[in-house]
């Protein structure tokens, strides 16, 4: 195996590109419509247009610094919920998307 990239369903795929935009991705949206990409270094979410309004999924970024990443897309405008220490020993936030899909993201503590 070499690499995995979630598959988030979303309503609208220039809506879900802006709001990856925000969080510092490269986004793109595919020639053919109904699908989009979003990079950020490694990490690799792919965006697409679900017949089901309320599917939803979620994926979990391992980060160095939890705090770092919760203050640069506070700074950019994007709501999310804070760091907490959790009792496994990570610090963890999440980002929520337009469509309710969800970023977790966590770092030793």
């Amino acid at each position: 195996m070499q690499r995995i990239a979630p598959i988030f369903p979303v309503r609208d795929v220039r809506v879900a590109l802006e709001h990856y935009a925000l969080l510092g991705f490269a986004t793109r949206e595919y020639t053919g419509g109904g699908y989009g990409y979003a990079v950020l270094g490694d990490v690799e979410i792919h965006l697409g247009i679900s017949p089901e309004a309320t599917a939803r999924a979620s994926a979990y970024l391992f980060v160095d610094h939890a705090d770092d990443l919760a203050e640069q897309w506070r700074s950019a405008g994007v709501t999310l919920h804070m760091p907490v220490d959790t009792e496994w020993g990570r610090r963890e936030g999440a980002v929520v998307d337009p469509d309710g899909n969800v970023i977790r993201f966590g770092s030793p503590m």
